[in-house]
C-alpha cells in the first residue's frame, strides 16, 4: 500500500520536472528570437525610410550661359523647385564638365534655340538640306556618379526642351564600365565585402573567444586582407566592374574590411550575443543605406544624407567612383574616412583588451578568495586533514564545473552567432 502511494507522486514529480525543462527550453528560444525580431524592425526603418520615397532634395544642377535668359531660367527653376533643386549658372560647357566630373554638380543643361546668351559649344549641324547652324538643347550629365540622379536630372529638364519645340539630347561625360550600366556594381560588391567581413565577426568573436585579444585582432585583420582580395577579384575579372585602378580598389577593400572586424571583434567583448544585431545595425542598416551606392544623399532625407558625410560604406563607394571615373578627386578625403573607421576599430579592441584583462584579475581573486574560505571550512570541520589538500579538490572541482559550464555557453553562443550572421 505504502509502495502504491508512493509510485504516483514520483510520476508526477517526473512530470513536473519535465514541464518545468520545457519551459525553460522555450523561454531561452524565445529571448533567442528576439534578436531577429528586432533585425526585422531595423532593416524595415532604415530600408524604406532611406529607400521608399526618393526625391530631390537642394539638387545641385547648373544652366550654362552668362546673359539675362540663362540667370532668368536658372531663378525660374529655383522658384518652382521650392528646394527639391538649386539652380546655378555656369559660362561655359567646360566649367559645366568640371563640376560634373567634381560632382559639384549632377546636371548642366545648355539651353537651345538661337538664345545669344548660349555660348557656341552646344550648337549642332543642321540636317541635310537646311542652312545655318541650330542649336539644340543639350543636357550634361554624369551616370557614374549616380545613375538614379542623372535619371531624376533628366525628367526635369526633358519638358523644358520639350516647351522649346527641340527634342533634349543627352550628353554622358562620365559613363560608367561597360559591364556596370548603372554604376550599382560598387553598391552591391559593397555588399558582399561588409557580409564577409561582419559574417567572420561571429566566428572570431566567438569561437575565438579563448584566444587573446591580440590573436583575434591579429586574425582580424588577416581575414580584411582575404576579403579584400575577393572582393578585388569580383570587380574586376571576374564581373568587370571595374577595368583599371585594381590595387587602390583592394586598398580600399582592405581599409573597409578591417574596420568592421576590428570594431566587431572589440564589441563582442561587451555584446556577447548581441553583437550580430550590433554589427549589422552598424554596418548593414545604417551602412548600406547611406553609401549613396543606390541614391546619393542629395535624393534622401536629412538623417541618411548626414550619415553619408562620414560613414565607412560611403568613404568605400565615393572613394571607388573618385578613383574610377573621376580621376581621383576627392579620393584622399575618402580614404581619410575609411582610416578614422580603422583607427576607431584599433581602438576598440584596446578597450576590449583592458577590460578582458581586469575580468580575468577579478575572476582570478574571486576563485582565490572561494579556496581560502573553503579551506577554511574545511580546517575547521575536519582539522585532521590536510587543508590544502580538501581545498585544493574543493577548488578543482568548483573549476572543473565552471569550465565545462562555461563551454557549454561559449558553444551555444557560437553557434546562435554563427547562424544569425551568416
Amino acid at each position: 500500500m505504502t509502495a502504491d502511494r508512493r509510485r504516483p507522486d514520483h510520476h508526477s514529480d517526473h512530470r513536473d520536472d519535465r514541464h518545468t525543462a520545457r519551459a525553460a527550453d522555450l523561454r531561452h528560444v524565445v529571448t533567442h528570437l528576439i534578436t531577429p525580431l528586432l533585425m526585422c524592425i531595423g532593416m524595415g526603418l532604415a530600408y524604406l525610410g532611406a529607400f521608399a520615397n526618393p526625391s530631390p532634395h537642394h539638387l545641385p544642377v547648373a544652366i550654362v550661359g552668362t546673359g539675362t535668359h540663362a540667370q532668368v531660367l536658372a531663378q525660374t527653376i529655383n522658384d518652382k523647385a521650392h528646394g527639391d533643386l538649386e539652380a546655378r549658372t555656369v559660362p561655359d560647357r567646360a566649367t559645366a564638365e568640371d563640376q560634373l566630373k567634381n560632382q559639384e554638380i549632377f546636371g548642366a543643361y545648355l539651353p537651345g534655340g538661337n538664345n545669344p546668351t548660349d555660348t557656341g559649344n552646344n550648337a549642332a549641324t543642321a540636317p541635310s538640306g537646311g542652312t545655318g547652324t541650330r542649336h539644340t538643347p543639350e543636357l550634361l550629365v554624369a551616370t557614374a556618379g549616380s545613375d538614379t540622379s542623372a535619371t531624376v536630372v533628366q525628367k526635369i529638364f526633358t519638358p523644358l526642351a520639350a516647351r522649346q519645340g527641340a527634342p533634349l539630347k543627352v550628353t554622358d561625360i562620365a559613363p560608367t564600365a561597360e559591364d556596370d550600366p548603372t554604376g550599382q556594381g560598387i553598391f552591391f560588391l559593397l555588399v558582399a565585402i561588409s557580409i564577409g567581413s561582419y559574417a567572420s565577426v561571429a566566428v572570431i568573436g566567438g569561437a575565438g573567444a579563448v584566444l587573446p585579444m591580440r590573436l583575434r585582432a591579429t586574425l582580424a585583420i588577416g581575414t580584411s586582407f582575404v576579403v579584400g582580395i575577393i572582393g578585388t577579384l569580383f570587380a574586376g575579372p571576374v564581373f568587370h566592374l571595374v577595368d583599371h585602378g585594381l590595387p587602390a580598389l583592394w586598398s580600399m577593400a582592405w581599409l573597409y574590411s578591417a574596420g568592421i572586424l576590428l570594431i566587431g571583434t572589440g564589441l563582442h567583448t561587451f555584446l556577447k550575443r548581441w553583437t550580430t544585431l550590433g554589427v549589422m545595425t552598424l554596418f548593414v542598416m545604417l551602412n548600406f543605406t547611406s553609401s549613396g551606392g543606390i541614391f546619393r544623399p542629395e535624393m534622401q532625407n536629412g538623417f541618411f544624407a548626414a550619415l553619408h558625410s562620414f560613414w565607412n560604406g560611403a568613404g568605400f563607394v565615393e572613394g571607388t567612383r573618385s578613383h574610377v571615373y573621376f580621376d581621383d578627386h576627392g579620393l584622399a578625403g575618402h580614404v581619410w574616412t575609411l582610416v578614422g573607421w580603422l583607427l576607431v576599430g584599433l581602438l576598440t579592441t584596446g578597450v576590449a583588451a583592458l577590460a578582458e584583462k581586469r575580468r580575468r584579475t577579478a575572476e582570478a581573486e574571486a576563485v582565490a578568495n572561494a579556496g581560502a574560505v573553503a579551506a577554511a571550512a574545511v580546517a575547521a570541520t575536519v582539522p585532521e586533514r590536510a587543508p590544502g589538500s580538501a581545498a585544493g579538490r574543493g577548488t578543482a572541482q568548483a573549476a572543473r564545473q565552471a569550465g565545462g559550464e562555461g563551454e557549454v555557453e561559449r558553444e551555444m553562443e557560437e553557434e546562435m552567432e554563427e547562424a544569425v550572421g551568416v
